[in-house]
């Protein structure tokens, strides 16, 4: 398993070791590269075919498995190429803006639009390529879900700087603000591969910010709501330590809301 440090590497390079040995190949390999991707996205790991990624690479199966080695290791390679082109916007876009609720929705609209770039294929590689795998491709799917953790540590490094920098106060959960943010962005695929519209992905993303930006402090580097005149999101707690307290305030409105005994 390669270190999961050059996943999102925005420039990709191509590290297969290519045998110099018996006749010069007769296609352009980068190409074939990218028809495999294209099939394993579309298919997904375990749906993709020896035949399907052979007829789309326009080669023969020995032709395959010499360029290629194996399925998986195609696969890994394919990984590798989509996550230093279409994949790699999501996390590029975390350290390139300022603030931290500006990151993350930049994030959000980001992966938006790579999981509907692709005409032959929806959603991200990467959350829907091997999902439910069969026990022979259990290491593979070890693969994507460190992949995937990889994606959360980097979200809450983020939200921790988002709090050091005063985005965000000090007693925020940085762990549960970037587990919602990847459960946010593990569903935008989903929907995005069951078809839903860009309309409606786009309004999630704008929701699941009322929850940072309600988070939002008052700091001279981060006054967007003021400037724009944008109304202010009564706070949601987050964490075990809020759930006493809405507890509590459910109780309240209760209290309030329960009608007054009839006069005889």
């Amino acid at each position: 398993m390669g270190s999961v440090k050059r996943f999102y590497n925005p420039g990709y390079r191509n590290r297969a070791d290519m045998s110099n040995r018996g006749r010069p190949r007769s296609f352009d390999r980068d190409l074939a590269l990218r028809r495999a991707l294209e099939v394993f996205w579309a298919k997904g790991y375990e749906g993709a075919q020896i035949a399907d990624l052979t007829l789309a690479m326009g080669i023969n199966p020995p032709s395959f498995y010499a360029a290629f080695g194996s399925k998986e290791a195609a696969f890994r390679e394919a990984l590798e190429l989509y996550l230093g082109t279409s994949g790699a916007g999501s996390m590029r876009v975390l350290d390139e803006v300022a603030t931290v609720q500006e990151a993350i929705e930049a994030m959000l609209r980001e992966s938006v639009e790579s999981a509907l770039a692709a005409p032959h294929a929806k959603g991200c590689l990467v959350v829907l390529g091997l999902v439910n795998c069969a026990p022979d491709n259990a290491p593979l799917g070890g693969h994507l879900a460190e992949m995937r953790h990889t994606t959360f540590r980097r979200l809450q490094q983020r939200v921790e700087r988002g709090v050091r920098d005063g985005d965000l106060p000090a007693h925020v959960d940085t762990k549960a603000l970037a587990a919602f943010y990847c459960t946010v962005m593990q569903g935008l695929s989903l929907r995005a591969r069951d078809g839903a519209s860009r309309e409606e992905l786009l309004g999630t993303v704008t929701l699941s910010m009322s929850i940072l930006n309600a988070h939002e402090t008052p700091s001279p580097a981060n006054r967007r709501s003021s400037r724009t005149g944008a109304r202010r999101v009564r706070p949601m707690n987050i964490g075990p330590e809020a759930d006493e307290k809405q507890r509590g305030q459910k109780d309240l409105h209760s209290v309030k809301g329960r009608p007054s005994a009839s006069r005889s």
